[in-house]
């Protein structure tokens, strides 16, 4: 059990590590790959244990300042920050999907496990069939971020059996699963998302998250809430990343222009006026995702006496915070090239990696739906319908 730990002291050791990804963060987006010494400090750290409760050896932190931490990795480097929020999604997976959780949290603590995800429930290509032994798990999943380096795998595929999907947990390096280095995107390029194929991967009974299962009951369906949540914070941490370094870049190195009757930026009235817009646009984010974060922890400890109605609010709240992340991060990346300048568009500053991070992550869940779940509340009182998305 870890001794209690102020929570400035936690955050303390997040922004050290966050200053030091944030040094070779350029550099490691243009080689692609897999982040191996990155993830081991993060391993080292122990802060892949925040939401483990203490009684089982985590430091017991609650969804706000969870997130928050992701917010800080993620401005520095949202590969990390990414594949660390997804850290504590897969692990709230197991705590909402299965009743074998305290197994796995204090397994999770004393191996220093990094959790890996193979979910993917919109690709149906793996199929789980019974053989008299227990299972066998057949096929590939696309999107299998942080599988790479991982210790502990979430699975799913579809039963033979009955068509419905089924969610595992299994050891990373398991006998005919084969993780492939084949994520070449533009973006989040060391998360390692890439497919993983399965041979005849052995699962066992006891393995296989049923009690309630995916989505088996309202608790469990905070499980994608809690998914969004985590990309709002990657998004608005890369935006905030973005603001911080192109701030620093107009007042070291940018050059009024000509007309402007001014001898630096840093006074020049539209450079200016668009900080401006760019503090409004990321403040309301920021409030919006915190405040949405309040009511997941306030729904998460309610358990199975959390009704319809508290999880409709924090749905509605999180579809918001998400699309107003989305907006302002895609409009700070892009048009931080205008307070910068042209210099700014040199390789070696690599700020064009904060818009394509963000921009290829968003495209996975399209906004224009939560705007449409947003819609039926508003014009029709219909609340977000539970989804692995919703």
């Amino acid at each position: 059990m870890h001794e209690p730990v102020p929570i400035q002291e936690l955050f303390g050791k997040a922004e050290r590590l966050a200053a030091a990804f944030a040094e070779t963060a350029v550099e490691r987006d243009k080689a692609g790959g897999t982040a191996k010494a990155e993830r081991d400090r993060l391993r080292e750290s122990g802060l892949l244990n925040l939401i483990i409760p203490t009684e089982y050896g985590g430091y017991g932190l609650d969804w706000y300042d969870t997130l928050r931490i992701v917010r800080i990795i993620s401005a520095a480097d949202s590969s990390l920050g990414h594949l660390f929020g997804f850290q504590h999604l897969l692990l709230a997976t197991v705590r909402l999907f299965g009743d074998q959780w305290p197994h796995y949290y204090r397994e999770t603590v004393r191996g220093r496990w990094f959790w890996g995800n193979a979910l993917n429930p919109l690709d149906t290509r793996a199929r789980i069939v019974a053989d008299g032994r227990h299972w066998l798990l057949h096929g590939i999943k696309s999107f299998c971020s942080g599988a790479m380096d991982s210790d502990q795998l979430v699975v799913s595929g579809i039963s033979d059996q009955d068509g419905k999907l089924i969610v595992a947990v299994i050891p990373s390096d398991r006998e005919g699963i084969r993780i492939n280095s084949d994520w070449d995107n533009m973006g989040q390029r060391q998360t390692d998302s890439g497919t993983v194929e399965f041979h005849e991967v052995r699962i066992y009974d006891h393995e296989i998250l049923r009690n309630p299962g995916p989505l088996g009951s309202l608790y469990a369906s905070l499980r994608s809430l809690i998914a969004q949540l985590v990309l709002t914070n990657i998004y608005l941490g890369i935006a905030e990343g973005a603001l911080t370094e192109a701030r620093a870049y107009t007042r070291s190195q940018s050059r009024a222009w000509f007309l402007s009757g001014v001898e630096s930026p840093t006074k020049d009235p539209y450079v200016l006026q668009k900080y401006g817009e760019f503090w409004v646009e990321l403040n309301a984010a920021s409030l919006a995702t915190d405040h949405a974060a309040h009511l997941l922890d306030a729904a998460w400890q309610k358990e199975d006496e959390l009704t319809a109605e508290e999880r409709a609010e924090t749905a509605l709240a999180t579809a918001t915070a998400k699309v107003l992340a989305t907006r302002a991060g895609l409009d700070v990346t892009q048009r931080l090239f205008e307070v910068t300048g042209a210099r700014a568009t040199t390789s070696a500053a690599g700020f064009d990696r904060f818009w394509r991070n963000l921009r290829t992550h968003s495209l996975h869940d399209p906004v224009d739906y939560k705007l449409l779940d947003l819609g039926e509340w508003v014009l029709n009182e219909r609340p977000p319908v539970p989804s692995f998305y919703s």
